[in-house]
């Protein structure tokens, strides 16, 4: 299995790009459908999102009201570590139900919008960022979400800085292009996640590569062979 992280800001199209990545067939575990499934009504994460923010946060009908609890968390850091500590830890143990059920040979994307915010970039064997200058992500949340321009700064501010996700970025997804653009570029991606995945199976007879190619966590090659520096 080759354990993938996805991430990028808000408005950057990650969605768009996890879309794609599931076309090529990869396996997809979305941390935000998640979280949305974590505090559906009746679930212990919508009581104890209540019981932090109190009944205002619900809607007539008993479900979160997402936009109102949006409102009071991205413009205080400190509400909205209190929501993620909630949150989070009920998303990790189903996204980890779901890796679990994939068959071993899957090449398995976790789409995580706080994946550079949380330091997770260790739990994967590799890290895509989708990336989009700030002005297309603005414009993107107003005109395309209706966000008012407040908000979407307000919520592109309580995330990591662009500079900061490219930093733990093995591939970076220039999402500033045409839609046929990002297919192209996301199918380039695609053939080297399904490189990397089959190197990274061993023989069943624990034989070495009969093409000499060295074993992709560094191991001694079986004939003696060191493997490569980098």
């Amino acid at each position: 299995m080759l354990k993938v992280g996805l991430t990028g800001g808000i408005g950057a199209g990650k969605s768009e790009v996890s879309r794609l990545l599931v076309a090529c067939g990869a396996v997809l575990i979305d941390a935000d459908r998640i979280a949305r499934e974590v505090v559906a009504p009746g679930t212990p994460g919508l009581a104890a999102v209540v019981e932090a923010f109190g009944e205002q946060v619900l809607a007539p009908d008993g479900s979160l009201d997402r936009p109102k609890l949006g409102s009071i968390v991205f413009a205080d850091a400190a509400r909205l570590a209190t929501l993620n500590s909630i949150v989070h830890p009920l998303v990790g143990a189903r996204s980890r139900e779901l890796e679990e059920a994939a068959a071993e040979d899957a090449v398995v994307v976790h789409d995580v919008p706080l994946l550079t915010e949380n330091g997770l970039a260790p739990l994967y064997d590799l890290v895509i960022v989708v990336d989009a200058a700030p002005e297309t992500q603005l414009d993107r949340l107003v005109r395309l979400r209706g966000m008012t321009e407040e908000d979407a700064h307000a919520r592109m501010a309580a995330q990591a800085t662009r500079e900061q996700r490219r930093e733990i970025a093995d591939v970076v997804v220039d999402n500033d292009v045409p839609l046929e653009e990002l297919e192209r570029r996301v199918k380039d991606v695609w053939a080297e996640l399904a490189r990397r995945s089959h190197a990274s199976r061993p023989d069943p007879q624990g034989r070495p590569d009969p093409q000499g190619r060295p074993d992709p966590q560094g191991r001694p090659d079986p004939q003696g062979r060191p493997a490569p520096q980098e």
